[in-house]
């Protein structure tokens, strides 16, 4: 690369952060790619440092030693989490959403890539600290969520078919019970999808009773799999805590009720902004 200003270098050095998340980077490496001492690309990244923590973008953490360098975290600021869980809420309370049985449609709001990456790292926020090798979710609805979390943890995505595929090789089904209609259905993962004993962070976009999540946490047991945390976009609010098939899991919304009659929906933000 040809020499750069600092300012030039700055934006550059950014743009490599960015695109590298929870990616440990030797400050040579930054050193080599701008022909720069390690004590101005020290300064720079110090720079970089404030206005992350400043605009609330995220951490740099820097590890000191012969093995050093700095990592990216990608974070955001609880404030503006929230601000946009309460735009969310008012995108899933428009009237027109309802639909024949008192379903509420998504789907419009699941192929929004602005709005799903910034979900997807409210939920990567929210995990941060947790040891995860990969982030899964069920064919097909969760699937945009789910890449949108695992680019800001920088994780490969591991998909449950609903079917078997040929294509898929061996595979491990299961049979679940779906929380919300109490019928039998069955999902399967790829023998070579899932190493054993991976920590594994289950992410969806809508939970009823939490039946489809927890077949997928039963079929991590077959790879002997831990579950490292599990976050969904929206939860259905009408679900009697007894019913509840799960416990420790963040959401972004909750839809508490839906109101055929008077075209009348309630959404309000989900637990992670309880505490």
């Amino acid at each position: 690369m040809k020499k750069l200003k600092r300012s030039e270098r700055l934006v550059d050095m950014t743009q490599y952060l960015l695109s590298k998340p929870h990616t440990l980077i030797p400050l040579t490496t930054f050193a080599e790619r701008y022909g720069a001492a390690k004590s101005s690309i020290s300064e720079d990244l110090a720079i970089i440092k404030d206005v992350f923590e400043s605009e609330g973008l995220g951490e740099l953490q820097t590890l000191a030693g012969a093995a050093g360098g700095v990592r990216y975290i990608p974070k955001l600021r609880r404030d503006h989490a929230l601000r946009f869980a309460e735009e969310l809420c008012q995108q899933l309370q428009q009237s027109d959403r309802i639909l024949p049985g008192g379903y509420l449609y998504m789907s419009d709001l699941l192929g929004q890539p602005s709005l799903m990456n910034e979900a997807g790292k409210i939920i990567a926020t929210a995990f941060s600290d947790r040891e995860i090798d990969v982030v899964m979710t069920v064919e097909t609805k969760g699937i945009p969520l789910a890449y949108a979390t695992a680019a800001q943890l920088n994780l490969p995505v591991v998909l449950v078919r609903r079917d078997h595929q040929v294509t898929e090789g061996s595979a491990v089904s299961i049979n679940y019970v779906s929380g919300s209609h109490k019928s039998i259905h069955t999902m399967s993962l790829s023998r070579r999808a899932l190493k054993e004993r991976s920590r594994v962070l289950i992410v969806d976009d809508f939970m009823k009773a939490g039946g489809t999540i927890q077949g997928m946490v039963d079929l991590l047991g077959e790879f002997n799999a831990e579950v490292a945390g599990v976050g969904v976009l929206v939860e259905s609010g009408s679900v009697e805590s007894e019913e509840r098939l799960l416990e420790d899991y963040i959401s972004l919304a909750v839809l508490s009720d839906v109101d055929s009659k008077t075209k009348r929906i309630t959404v309000k933000p989900g637990n992670y902004f309880e505490n």
